[in-house]
């Protein structure tokens, strides 16, 4: 029992050779190894109290990231518009911004939702106040559903031209 005992693997007992270092005392004195300059060296910015160089900062060249083009934009206008595939409302009984959010599928700020896709749905899906494209409302239609009170893209086509005609007979 006794052997088992010494042979016993405690926290207490582990070597901890090489895993801790002592940190370094900088300014201490010439025999220290790290006195007088401290371990900055002779002169210069970095040796300066302060003497930090921000970060991207090429020494008067021009920095990377300046030198890089800038790409993109993001609309202010458009940020609460959201599109949906016709998958993944296949199953859904009925379709509006409330279930939309509650399943999830849009965000809580989006305030305008458009359905495309062509693809044969199987569940017959009642669309309330979404606009849809032309294919989404044939395979919706096609399925046995119903549309209420939304506007497709030929629908919204054929009023623009309506109002122009309307202009041009005055």
């Amino acid at each position: 029992m006794s052997e088992e005992i010494k042979n016993k693997m405690n926290l207490n007992s582990l070597a901890s050779v090489g895993t801790s270092q002592n940190r370094k005392r900088v300014g201490r004195g010439i025999g220290s190894g790290t006195g007088k300059t401290a371990g900055r060296g002779h002169k210069g910015q970095k040796s300066r109290s302060g003497g930090n160089i921000r970060l991207g900062f090429e020494g008067g060249q021009m920095p990377l990231q300046m030198r890089l083009p800038k790409f993109g934009f993001s609309s202010r206008v458009n940020n609460n518009f959201k599109e949906v595939n016709i998958k993944n409302i296949d199953g859904m009984e009925t379709v509006n911004l409330e279930t939309l959010k509650e399943n999830k599928l849009i965000g809580k700020s989006i305030k305008k939702v458009k359905i495309f896709g062509n693809t044969a749905v199987t569940s017959k899906i009642t669309i309330e106040g979404i606009n849809l494209t032309k294919g989404a409302k044939e395979s919706i239609e096609n399925a046995g559903g119903m549309i209420v009170a939304s506007k497709a893209n030929d629908q919204i086509e054929s009023n623009k031209n309506d109002s122009e005609i309307e202009v041009d007979k005055e």
